[in-house]
């Protein structure tokens, strides 16, 4: 009876095992779509302001490309709907937390959207590509290691932070040699970001898959689908700064 029962306890933790395996890969699907459509929303906004002067000038000088008031609004918004999201998403159902997700993604299209003025096409699409295969490596990397780079994450966030500061001192010195040390520090820390981001959004799926919150989980989905969404765009921005064409 007792070899009876220990191989009943073994079959259920190999079923408990493989139910979540299978619940983490959906899972980790889920965060990588939502990222996705975000992503396609976000350029798809920026696209089709860039490419019409009229649109354009509501946010920026057509020539100078220099924003005004509205343009200033448009580029700050990403950054304080973040820290509102984050303060917010315990509030929120998670269909409303999607729904937040697209609607900044559709803001940060427009607070993007002068680099298809500033940049040729092909060298955008060209930089796109770059970020797109490097930050599948870089977030498998982070999936499929057995190494903790949970330490990572305060030298990474101080980076971030560092950058943060940086561009608000050269906002003043406009100087290309700090621009250009801005873009290649921050390729390397949103790289990194997004190998630590992927691991700890396995982690903690792993943590709490057997709680059995549907909804806890689909929102902490949404928030990775952020954090790695920010991660491309960043990583992004910061390439074309350093290797995009300029019209």
């Amino acid at each position: 009876m007792a070899d009876l029962n220990s191989i009943r306890t073994a079959s259920g933790a190999r079923a408990s095992a493989a139910q979540i395996d299978e619940g983490l890969r959906a899972h980790m699907n889920r965060v990588y779509g939502t990222m996705s459509v975000g992503m396609l929303m976000t350029f798809a906004v920026a696209w089709a302001v860039g490419t019409s002067p009229a649109l354009l000038g509501m946010f920026r000088d057509p020539v100078t490309l220099q924003p005004n008031i509205l343009g200033w609004i448009v580029m700050f918004a990403p950054l304080a709907m973040v820290f509102g999201f984050g303060a917010a998403i315990n509030r929120l159902s998670a269909s409303a937390a999607q729904l937040f997700f697209y609607v900044f993604a559709a803001v940060m299209g427009l607070s993007i959207a002068w680099i298809f003025v500033a940049f040729t096409g092909f060298s955008i699409a060209q930089i796109f590509l770059v970020t797109s295969i490097a930050f599948a490596g870089l977030s498998l990397w982070g999936y499929t290691t057995k190494k903790d780079i949970s330490g990572w994450g305060s030298f990474l966030i101080m980076g971030v932070i560092g950058l943060v500061v940086a561009s608000i001192v050269n906002f003043f010195l406009v100087s290309p040699a700090i621009m250009f040390a801005i873009s290649a520090l921050g390729v390397l820390i949103f790289a990194g970001l997004t190998a630590y981001d992927t691991q700890n959004i396995k982690n903690m799926y792993l943590a709490h898959a057997h709680t059995g919150d549907t909804e806890w989980l689909q929102k902490s989905g949404i928030m990775g689908a952020l954090s790695l969404y920010l991660n491309f765009i960043n990583m992004f921005m910061m390439l074309l700064q350093l290797f995009g064409n300029r019209e």
